[in-house]
């Protein structure tokens, strides 16, 4: 019997025990020819065959465990640098559909473990095409809300989409370059080179593991098919408008020369 890579559906970030991350299961005899190595920061269970004439798994079949391994190392790296960002349950999903797009979001009380509840830190898989360095900004965005929980600070408002004053300064405590736009406050992150720096490791192993992203959903903005004819309408941070095909905006950022900021798709956000 030969165990092929497996990923939960979720994936629990940060053990509380130093010593789960080589947890490995007594061997039996229709296993024996398979270690498998659990690792307590995911849910994931990768099989090693070592056997020579063994099938090995396609190149493809590794995307999700080492995505959201790489995404796990770096909210535990920023939790070393700032011990108030909680530990969390990470979800990848969609983050489009619905006539906007969400980079991601971080949510209190969402998961129940025995008799704890966990946050929750979503990450559209539709944002992971903007690269590591922006990656990392969201996650950095979301890592300020967590503080906020744990200091219990109300820095959003309207659903979580307006960001307060008392958001800046936390944003700014994680290294991130923050900026006031349009209608939601201090929404708009960006992460300085300094901070770049700090997690240079976990940006590589980020990198690599970028091997692919979600597609966008656009909505037709009445509830029924999606359609692309008109692309997207996207915005930068001082509130100039363009409008891009999807392929386009996917395949990197495209900076305004005036404010210096990216363009976001209309709606785009991390709350």
């Amino acid at each position: 019997m030969v165990l092929g890579p497996y990923l939960d559906a979720i994936a629990v970030a940060k053990s509380d025990d130093p010593g789960a991350n080589h947890l490995r299961p007594e061997p039996s005899p229709v296993r024996s020819k398979a270690r498998l190595l659990q690792q307590s920061c995911i849910d994931t269970y990768v099989s090693i065959q070592d056997n020579e004439g063994m099938a090995k798994p396609r190149p493809d079949a590794t995307i999700s465990p080492r995505l959201v391994t790489a995404l796990d190392r770096i909210w535990a790296a920023i939790q070393a640098r700032h011990p108030d960002v909680p530990n969390v349950v990470i979800t990848l999903g969609a983050g489009s559909g619905s006539g906007s797009l969400k980079l991601g979001h971080f949510a209190a009380d969402r998961w129940q473990r025995a008799d704890a509840r966990l946050p929750e830190l979503f990450i559209g898989g539709e944002g992971l095409a903007r690269g590591a360095r922006e990656v990392l900004g969201t996650l950095l965005h979301e890592g300020a809300h967590g503080v906020a929980s744990v200091r219990q600070i109300q820095d959003t408002s309207r659903q979580g989409r307006f960001h307060n004053a008392r958001y800046r300064p936390l944003a700014e405590e994680l290294g991130l370059a923050v900026a006031k736009t349009g209608s939601i406050g201090w929404s708009a992150t960006t992460v300085p080179g300094a901070t770049a720096a700090l997690y240079r490791g976990e940006l590589h192993r980020l990198d690599d593991a970028l091997v692919a992203y979600r597609r966008a959903e656009l909505s037709n903005g009445r509830g029924g098919r999606t359609s692309n004819n008109n692309g997207l309408a996207a915005r930068c941070g001082c509130g100039r408008r363009i409008r891009v095909s999807e392929s386009v905006l996917s395949a990197g950022p495209i900076t305004c020369g005036v404010c210096g900021t990216d363009f976001e798709a209309t709606g785009a956000s991390s709350s």
